[in-house]
């Protein structure tokens, strides 16, 4: 089957956006990932002269200042719990001394600063993409521009959104009034549920619950709704193909993950038989194996997460190789702030995906914008403010009351 489509409607992204290309070579996409991504117009060096983790409101925000009196803050997920060690042994001592304009660059020296590639994987690049953000924070509020325009320019501000419950416990009929509930809430036009038992070698997790909800899931929703099925990993490639046969025949939106993240392979032939798109990449951490499943089509819509795969700017690159192919990209969130990076992200980048997903995220940070973000008719603005576009008197409220981890 034929995955280098010249005609994006399958993928239900606009075709203006993105030009489908046969045959792009390796050293194209190559070339993609490695120009440049970040620009900064400052005329002055940004050093870099303290980074600290403070924790508060059940929230870690990873803070830093420079020696001219400058201030960024990001906040990391929840996994900054038990990853600190690694962060503040391994990865702020690098950037201490450093010049922030130089960003782009200093991802790759932490990259090799005390022989940190051997720890390669999501612990490191989850670290890396909080100083990262606290980093691009600080760009952004001295010059005076959201986190978009420093990497490429605002081109949307609005992000449409698709609303998922990660229920694995419910019967179909109760996942259905769950992802109700959840639609009414927010006026999403898009859900997304779980089949497969996750990482569970074929196994669901309750009997005849994933085809009892794939069946149901159109008939209930109705014909308007965007359906997204994630299978976590689930099946091999012969029982993937058979869920998917049944995704194709509701006509599904596209098909997560249905063999595990590291057989890319599997992941490939079930692509390959399908006319669904499949989704895959939120576990993917190296560049050059998302180069290999843009490369070999292993997938017709991208999902870097963009804590996991090291931040932004490595994962621009990704959308760059992604948008050779005419491939959209729709990231993986994780964390209950993961939804501002992906804002800020499909607000500059020009191949992302139809709908992003909303983990209720809106609802625990959204205190830290002004006006208070907020999910509506389906729709969530992007910020506007400098930098990451958090309110300086919200975030400094909390900050004040936060202990330091």
């Amino acid at each position: 089957m034929d995955k280098t489509y010249t005609d994006l409607s399958y993928l239900h992204l606009d075709p203006s956006l993105t030009q489908a290309k046969a045959g792009v070579s390796l050293a194209e996409l190559e070339a993609a990932a490695n120009s440049p991504v970040l620009v900064v117009d400052i005329a002055s060096p940004v050093i870099i002269e303290s980074m600290e983790l403070l924790f508060n409101n059940g929230l870690y925000f990873l803070r830093s200042r420079a020696k001219d009196g400058s201030v960024g803050v990001a906040v990391a997920s929840e996994r900054a719990a038990y990853l600190h060690p690694l962060l503040k042994q391994l990865i702020i001592p690098y950037f201490i001394g450093k010049d922030a304009r130089d960003l782009e660059k200093l991802l790759d020296g932490v990259y090799v600063y005390e022989s940190n590639y051997k720890l390669s994987g999501l612990a490191l690049w989850c670290c890396i993409s909080w100083v990262e953000a606290s980093l691009l924070d600080m760009l952004g509020r001295i010059s005076g521009k959201p986190v978009g325009d420093l990497l490429g320019g605002v081109i949307r501000s609005e992000v449409p959104i698709y609303v998922a419950s990660g229920n694995r416990g419910t019967t179909p009929e109760e996942e259905i009034e769950v992802l109700q509930r959840r639609m009414a809430d927010t006026g999403a036009k898009a859900v997304k549920f779980k089949v497969g038992g996750r990482m569970s070698k074929n196994a669901d997790s309750i009997q005849g619950r994933s085809e009892g909800l794939i069946q149901l899931a159109r008939k209930t929703l109705g014909d308007n709704i965007a359906i997204h099925a994630d299978g976590n990993g689930s099946y091999d490639p012969p029982v993937a193909i058979e869920y998917g046969k049944m995704l194709e025949e509701i006509g599904a939106f596209f098909y997560e993950e249905p063999c595990p993240f590291e057989h890319l392979e599997d992941t490939k032939e079930v692509a390959d038989a399908l006319v669904v798109p499949l989704a895959f990449g939120e576990q993917e951490t190296s560049i050059r194996r998302f180069r290999w499943i843009i490369a070999n089509d292993a997938a017709q819509v991208v999902q870097p997460d963009l804590q996991y795969n090291g931040g932004l700017i490595r994962n621009t690159r990704v959308a760059r190789m992604a948008a050779l192919k005419g491939i959209p990209v729709t990231p993986h969130i994780s964390g209950g702030f993961g939804y501002v990076y992906v804002l800020h992200y499909a607000s500059y980048i020009p191949n992302i995906g139809k709908f992003q997903e909303d983990k209720s995220g809106v609802k625990t940070t959204g205190f830290l914008f002004a006006p208070p973000m907020e999910v509506k008719d389906g729709i969530i603005k992007t910020p506007t403010g400098p930098g990451l576009g958090m309110d300086e008197s919200a975030v400094n409220a909390v900050l004040r009351k936060a202990l330091v981890v």
